[in-house]
């Protein structure tokens, strides 16, 4: 079935409709009316900017994202702007929307989002793409941007997936590439002086004059693609010589002094990671290949141990939480980790106040460490080995050896822990059947050290659970050349995994294969893949990250309407000299060093710590004066 276009009849929403004849008909109610502890509140009349910041997934997925608490909180912080939040109705809720005409509307004041002057979303997986389209819809905005006209809201989207921009190219108005603290506020600083001086009419011009001016910021509308004979991109050219050729990314020098929130939005419903965040330091020199995130964000930027502290106690003070997760893209690479974590505890132990990590590196965890964890609460925990052999772990520069696992997982288990899970990752390049039986193997070892540890100070049981995510190649990492598996092959892989394992005490978790294919379709697709996206979510497509919600056959009928393959994109190995959909983007790691990480991959030769010597990724050369930890 088609979607129904919504169309808004009135400038403002009947709130005590939606209150006593929509919401008692919803899931979760709750979700859809805000005034939550620490929510903000201004007067719209009385304000110059409007920021609608959308989540594209769930109320309880989207709060709690941290980039989202720090723009929704800086935001406010600015006189003159109002921010509010507005996330992806679940199906049933948008159901009732569209059958009552009610358009998509921001919490803190159920205004509609068309009223507003941005709608910005945040772009964290691929696999939300159709809830993009859709919420732009429900908001009775023009899905295509070249539609909109004056009085319109500017969507723009920031986020990881803004580095390959294109495939939501005729969907988004302008894209900030890289941090985002710095760039928004030059985004909407700008935007006030020309909404002062031309109200909300010449959108393209200020369009255009942004992409002019202010570092970071991509205006697709200006810039045009064309194709070879094989399909492949031939070239990809601003309209005129007044917009840069290239878009180079932004990031925060100073991360001390940078804003961060000393109050988050209390939710009345459950949360996917229900506690303060604090962010430790920002970038990584691990240089694991298949890792977008460990490119992007370099160059690594710690805070101070004062700094968190401070910020902590803050936060600690005005939500009441009991447990805090100290977040990194490898938390226990923070230099000066054990004094933080020995502090707090000393400080918040008492108060039972819990400390988490997120998944750790194995070469990154102490005695000292885990002791002190758990003193207040103990979980179970999480360590990514993500290769089942050693040579598996050279290609894709991990690092860790089953050695350093071993001694982990005894410490642990010596110190009462019972639980373990282990990531890995599946589909890698170069990979073998003996990677493979490798992950079961590594997993056995681990419940042998269990065995072996004893009884008097371990655990009463123990529990390793296996996981399994299907390799998707990712642009501005050294695996961006290389193709996907088949569906077919993950499949055999998995069943291959399960007959593997043989002890009981083993739990194997995978991902789906199919929605892993359509994440890489997007992840390394061009603009030609929009046509196929919105064709998807015409024929209903929406949550498509969610096993529930997706449906492989509506996806396949859409690549079929716009013909376009969505192997192309996929399966594919690209040559070195291929023009990347992304090509236009700079991330200040250089496209030579991304070369010279894929062809040591094939060597099965790894590269060293960044914090432990420099390996010339090209970050040094982006930012005059800049001096890295190697």
């Amino acid at each position: 079935m088609e979607k129904r276009k919504i169309t808004i009849k009135h400038p403002t929403i009947d709130k005590s409709f939606v209150d006593q004849h929509i919401l008692p008909r919803v899931q979760k109610p709750i979700t859809y009316q805000g005034n939550e502890a620490n929510a903000i509140h201004k007067d719209p009349k009385a304000t110059d900017v409007r920021f609608a910041f959308a989540f594209p997934d769930t109320y309880e997925v989207g709060m709690s994202h941290l980039g989202m608490k720090i723009l929704y909180a800086l935001l406010n912080d600015q006189q003159g702007v109002f921010c509010e939040r507005v996330f992806a109705p679940w199906t049933d809720m948008e159901a009732q929307m569209r059958a009552h005409q009610v358009p998509l509307f921001a919490l803190e004041t159920m205004d509609p989002i068309a009223d507003f002057d941005f709608l910005g979303f945040t772009l964290q997986y691929e696999m939300s793409y159709t809830n993009v389209l859709n919420m732009i819809d429900l908001a009775g905005i023009s899905v295509e941007s070249e539609d909109r006209r004056d009085g319109d809201p500017i969507v723009i989207a920031g986020g990881p997936c803004v580095y390959n921009p294109e495939p939501l190219a005729d969907f988004i108005d302008v894209f900030a590439i890289g941090e985002g603290e710095e760039l928004t506020l030059e985004i909407i600083d700008d935007y006030k002086q020309w909404k002062h001086r031309y109200g909300k009419k010449r959108r393209r011009d200020w369009l255009k004059h942004i992409a002019q001016t202010i570092k970071g910021v991509y205006v697709p509308a200006l810039y045009t693609s064309s194709y070879n004979e094989d399909g492949t991109l031939a070239a990809f050219t601003p309209v005129d010589d007044s917009v840069p050729a290239v878009v180079s990314k932004r990031y925060i020098r100073d991360l001390e002094h940078v804003y961060y929130p000393d109050k988050l939005v209390m939710p009345y419903h459950d949360t996917v990671h229900d506690r303060i965040p604090y962010e430790l330091f920002r970038g990584c020199g691990r240089g694991c290949r298949f890792c977008q995130a460990g490119m992007i964000y370099r160059p690594t930027r710690d805070k101070s141990v004062d700094c968190i502290e401070s910020g902590i106690a803050q936060l600690l003070e005005t939500t009441g939480y009991d447990e805090m997760t100290l977040l990194s893209l490898s938390s226990g690479d923070y230099p000066e980790i054990d004094r933080l974590i020995d502090d707090l505890v000393a400080r918040y132990e008492d108060q039972h106040v819990a400390i988490s990590l997120p998944s750790l590196r194995i070469d990154s965890v102490s005695v000292d460490m885990l002791e002190q964890i758990q003193k207040v609460r103990k979980s179970g925990i999480t360590l990514a080995p993500e290769g089942g052999t050693q040579r598996m772990r050279n290609v894709i520069n991990k690092n860790v050896t089953e050695e350093d696992l071993m001694s982990t997982v005894t410490q642990a288990f010596q110190k009462g822990w019972g639980h373990i899970k282990l990531y890995f990752m599946m589909g890698l390049p170069t990979e073998t059947v003996e990677d493979i039986a490798g992950i079961a193997d590594l997993a056995e070892k681990v419940v042998a050290c269990y065995a072996q540890t004893p009884k008097e100070v371990r655990n009463r049981s123990c529990k390793v659970v296996v996981s399994t995510s299907c390799f998707v190649p990712k642009p501005f990492t050294p695996f961006q050349w290389f193709g996907q598996d088949r569906i077919s092959d993950f499949v055999n892989k998995q069943k291959m995994l399960k007959r593997e394992i043989k002890s009981r005490q083993i739990k194997y978790n995978w991902h789906e294969s199919i929605v892993s294919f359509y994440e890489a379709v997007m992840a390394r697709g061009d603009r030609r893949v929009g046509r196929a996206l919105k064709r998807a979510w015409e024929l209903g497509c929406v949550f498509d990250g969610w096993n529930e919600c997706f449906d492989e056959a509506k996806w396949r009928q859409a690549f079929k309407d716009s013909d376009v393959d969505p192997e192309f994109y996929a399966l594919r190995h690209r040559d070195f000299d291929e023009l990347l959909p992304w090509d236009f983007i700079d991330i200040g790691v250089t496209k030579s060093f991304l070369i010279r990480e894929m062809k040591r991959a094939e060597k099965e030769a790894t590269t060293p710590f960044c914090r432990e010597g420099c390996a010339n990724c090209g970050i040094m050369q982006f930012d005059e004066g800049w001096q890295c930890h190697g």
